[in-house]
């Protein structure tokens, strides 16, 4: 790819207008920087199209003067997939954030790639209405990005991943051409379903500008508890106790080690302790329900009863009010920030079944600890769903450098335990171009021939994003 010559600079400029453009460096500077700090961005000019007729054109101009393009959108990814080199443009789609067309009868919002996935779910909730996606990162991302990385989150044991979430799409396409997938649509079989090409694709194959959305009826009870369990394998007892005795009411199923929740409790303020005892686990389960008249803290503290008597959990506090609520969940949130303060980390997003996400802990704690003596695990998670970060602190007697060395051979262990798991390497945070080796080794040829087939059928001058993913 070409370095942007002055004159296909002149044109985007003067197609964007001084809005639509920034060559500042203060401005690039936030836009180059990656949130892990692994990767360096260094492009040049960021473009912030208005519209989808302006995001067509400049792609366009950048397909005729052989530019490449990096779609971004709220820079939070966590694998380094909105990184862009000197030579290549950043395209941010940051100014088209018009949240639209919300039917309380469809149960649908369509919105801009660039609205804020806060915006979308407080402007759900002016209708009574949810949309189900959260995330901590939920402030600041826009749901572009969460649609090219399929984003995940605390609700998908209830509403599933961002793809489930998703009716249709608006896509500029590499060659500037634009394909209206926008639909309302809950059934439609003509043909392949387009869609799930891009939603998941990291900006590889088009960048999505518009989405139709899935609307849910808003929760009218909330009922959270903090559970201490005595092992993962009496987490999942119950997980399946609470689904059955709950009538599958479970919006989100939290599984912490006592590493993962002292970090919070210990580093972050404002934050208090709800168990008295000590344990070597911990869940967070809430369960959530749109009928008026259901009671669901009475059934929340029925099934730990149960549970308790089975051997399933040791203790539990249910919330008693929002404060309470907001206690618990901020101690779950703040892991990946509490954790900053034990120094470097080494971080896995990893899925397995959700029946052996007790073999992957045991087998991977054992298996980091044997490599790196005196390895702290960090382990959390969606357990409801198998995805767990697997992450890891440094030994207390370990520096920095030292420790970050072993960020490969660290990767290697755990990634061949979740492999013959029958597990994934990259649960929601994507490929990006941290994964893109460790997807190589781990897919099959089968699966890589097929992923390289539709890159070069649909970019086949990867000109959008390259380098990332495949």
């Amino acid at each position: 790819m070409s370095r942007p010559s002055d004159a296909a600079l002149l044109e985007l400029k003067n197609l964007l207008g001084p809005k639509g453009f920034s060559m500042d460096e203060d401005v690039l500077a936030q836009h180059n920087a990656e949130a892990r700090c692994k990767f360096d961005g260094k492009a040049e000019i960021i473009l912030f199209p208005a519209r989808t007729d302006e995001v067509a054109k400049a792609v366009a101009i950048c397909a005729a003067n052989d530019i490449a393009i990096v779609p971004q959108g709220g820079n939070t990814g966590r694998c380094g997939g909105a990184v862009a080199d000197q030579h290549q443009v950043i395209l941010n789609l940051k100014r088209m954030n018009k949240i639209t067309d919300l039917d309380a009868r469809d149960f649908t919002v369509t919105v801009g790639a660039g609205a804020i996935l806060k915006s979308i779910q407080d402007a759900a909730a002016t209708h009574d209405l949810l949309f189900p996606l959260s995330l901590g990162a939920e402030g600041s991302c826009q749901i572009g990005g969460n649609l090219a990385t399929n984003a995940g989150g605390l609700n998908v044991i209830r509403y599933g991943n961002t793809r489930d979430l998703v009716l249709g799409l608006e896509v500029v396409l590499p060659d500037g051409s634009i394909w209206n997938g926008l639909s309302k649509l809950r059934k439609d079989n003509t043909g392949y379903d387009l869609r799930h090409l891009f939603i998941g694709a990291e900006g590889t194959l088009g960048i999505i500008t518009k989405a139709t959305l899935k609307l849910f009826p808003q929760p009218k009870h909330i009922a959270t508890a903090w559970v201490a369990v005595p092992t993962p394998d009496a987490a999942l007892d119950l997980l399946a106790l609470a689904r059955r005795d709950s009538g599958d009411a479970i919006s989100a199923f939290e599984l912490m080690s006592s590493f993962a929740h002292d970090t919070s409790v210990t580093h972050l303020p404002n934050i208090t302790r709800p168990l008295a005892s000590n344990t070597d686990w911990h869940v967070l389960i809430e369960l959530t329900s749109s009928r008026p008249g259901d009671d669901l803290n009475t059934l929340l503290i029925d099934i730990l009863d149960t549970a308790m008597t089975a051997g399933f959990a040791t203790d539990a506090t249910v919330a008693q009010s929002d404060a309470q609520r907001k206690n618990l969940w901020a101690i779950r949130e703040g892991i990946p920030e509490a954790q900053g303060f034990e120094g470097a980390s080494i971080k896995h997003d990893v899925s397995v079944p959700v029946s052996k996400v007790p073999d992957l802990l045991t087998s991977g704690m054992t298996a980091a600890t044997d490599l790196i003596p005196g390895i702290r695990p960090c382990p959390f998670g969606h357990v409801g769903d198998g995805n767990i970060h697997f992450n890891f602190s440094q030994p207390t007697d370990m520096a920095k450098p030292d420790y970050l060395a072993r960020w490969e051979d660290l990767n290697r262990v755990i990634h061949d335990i979740v492999t013959d798991l029958g597990g994934s390497i990259s649960a929601e945070h994507g490929i990006g171009r941290l994964k893109r080796d460790e997807l190589a080794h781990y897919a099959s040829a089968e699966k890589m021939k097929l992923l390289r087939a539709i890159k070069t059928a649909i970019d086949p001058d990867d000109r959008l994003n390259p380098g990332k993913v495949i």
